[in-house]
């Protein structure tokens, strides 16, 4: 228990003292890599920013790349630096590091020997951690995020992959990553502290629950969408409604258009119609399982976070209705559901109807990023091989046939190269590669060319 209650104190006192956690927000044109380790490489949070851009930002197009290798630690991701990381021609580059370079089973050690051990890892990172700020540095034009890890829980009741002392040794790399971040002038984002919270707080009521999966490293599709919305929450773009409608059907008119143009009003005493041209799309919700966990959902992390209220609100509010009398919602001549006139009095959040055209809309372009994800996951994989099986061969990018007899020669005993080896078979023909890189721009057009808000005709009709 006293563990418990020291993990919230340390993570209440993330929203206690969190003044420096602000990151500027990307703008148009921005090319923004994320460099990063499994997490990173499996995991939809940088999708789901981009997404939030995507559909809320329809004008503003800009390009995330996913730089993550599975198993990397700082030292890692130092050696790929110029082959993976500074050759995206970024305008701004993020960097995690921690969940592997605390290491895991020496953990397991007497306590004196695994705190002395974690000791050195965590030297050892802000040792490597110093060569990969060095080369930073030399690109003043590029904008810097450092991101604390998302966590390792330590305190759900789960039997496996337990290793007592992991936390407090991440903590301390997300403390010199925090100070590096403020000394150089950069943007920092605390993952570790808030996701801990939430974690501990759930834990009072299911000791069993965990935003950081079955082995309590890797977040589910839940724990990336609290990612993307303590990222975006941290740019300061909580609250920036999708549109904000006002109408007061006694004076007939419209008291309220905030990112949007309402036109050719029409009032009665028990209706309201107009024309509705937002300058943003809802933001869709994935409702499917995927990733590492299969039965985490994106939508299971809606109770967990203030997401919908802080970054997905598309207000109908219509006042001079009857308060009790039921009223229907109508886009486009269909019936959108039903509420009472208070209910839009206080107003209808249309984001929250998955059945609008607007909703619709935007769900093809999740379902294209989706798409774009698991093209670019090809990359990463290949990347993989590359970085961690060819390179300390000597055969980094050589994909020839010796390379590939190499590899035949490993596979029986290397798991994660079996694993990866039919990718490989198809990424290391540079025609493939390129297929692959043609699909995601053909994908990333086509969401630009969709993702641009319609007019549509709203109409609230009394019930007869």
């Amino acid at each position: 228990m006293k563990k418990i209650i020291g993990f919230l104190l340390i993570a209440l006192s993330f929203f206690c003292n969190n003044s420096f956690a602000q990151v500027a927000p990307f703008k148009e044109g921005d090319r923004v890599v994320f460099t990063g380790n499994s997490i990173t490489d499996g995991g939809h949070y940088h999708s789901y920013i981009w997404l939030y851009y995507m559909t809320h930002f329809p004008g503003k197009r800009m390009e995330f790349f996913n730089a993550g290798i599975g198993g990397d630690d700082a030292n890692n991701i130092y050696q790929r630096l110029d082959d993976d990381v500074f050759n995206r021609n970024a305008t701004v580059i993020t960097l995690v590091f921690g969940m592997n370079d605390t290491g895991y089973w020496d953990f397991l050690k007497p306590k004196q020997e695994a705190d002395s051990i974690a000791r050195e890892r965590v030297a050892k990172a802000y040792s490597t951690f110093g060569k990969i700020q060095d080369r930073l540095k030399k690109l003043p034009d590029v904008r810097k995020i450092m991101i604390a890890s998302s966590p390792y829980d330590e305190t759900v009741k789960k039997p496996n992959n337990y290793f007592p002392g992991k936390s407090a040794a991440m903590l301390q790399i997300a403390n010199f990553q925090e100070t590096a971040a403020k000394t150089n002038g950069w943007d920092f984002l605390d993952l570790f502290r808030p996701m801990t919270a939430i974690n501990v707080s759930e834990q009072q009521k299911d000791s069993t629950f965990t935003l950081c999966g079955n082995d309590r490293i890797h977040p589910g599709n839940d724990g990336h969408l609290i990612m993307a919305y303590l990222f975006l929450k941290a740019q300061g773009l909580a609250n920036k409604d999708i549109a904000d409608i006002g109408v007061d059907i006694a004076a007939k008119k419209v008291t309220q258009s905030v990112n949007c143009t309402l036109s050719g009003l029409k009032c009665t005493d028990n209706s309201v119609q107009f024309k509705y041209l937002a300058n943003a799309l809802p933001y869709p919700i994935d409702t499917i399982p995927r990733g590492w966990n299969e039965t985490k959902r994106q939508s299971d992390a809606l109770r967990l976070i203030p997401f919908m209220n802080e970054f997905d609100k598309e207000l109908l509010q219509v006042k001079g209705l009857k308060s009790d009398k039921e009223y229907t919602l109508k886009i486009d001549g269909q019936s959108m559901g039903q509420w009472k006139g208070n209910e839009f009095a206080e107003g209808v959040n249309m984001a929250a109807i998955t059945t609008t055209p607007q909703y619709k809309q935007a769900l093809a372009i999740m379902y294209m990023n989706e798409e774009r994800w698991e093209i670019e996951r090809r990359f990463r994989q290949y990347y993989w091989v590359e970085f961690d099986f060819f390179r300390d061969k000597g055969m980094l990018f050589k994909d020839d046939d010796e390379a590939l007899d190499t590899l035949y020669a490993n596979v029986a005993h290397n798991g994660f190269l079996n694993g990866n080896k039919d990718n490989y078979l198809k990424a290391r023909l540079p025609e493939v590669r390129q297929s692959w890189r043609q699909e995601m721009d053909l994908l990333i057009d086509k969401i630009y060319t969709v993702n641009k808000p319609k007019e549509h005709l709203i109409e609230v009709v009394e019930q007869s």
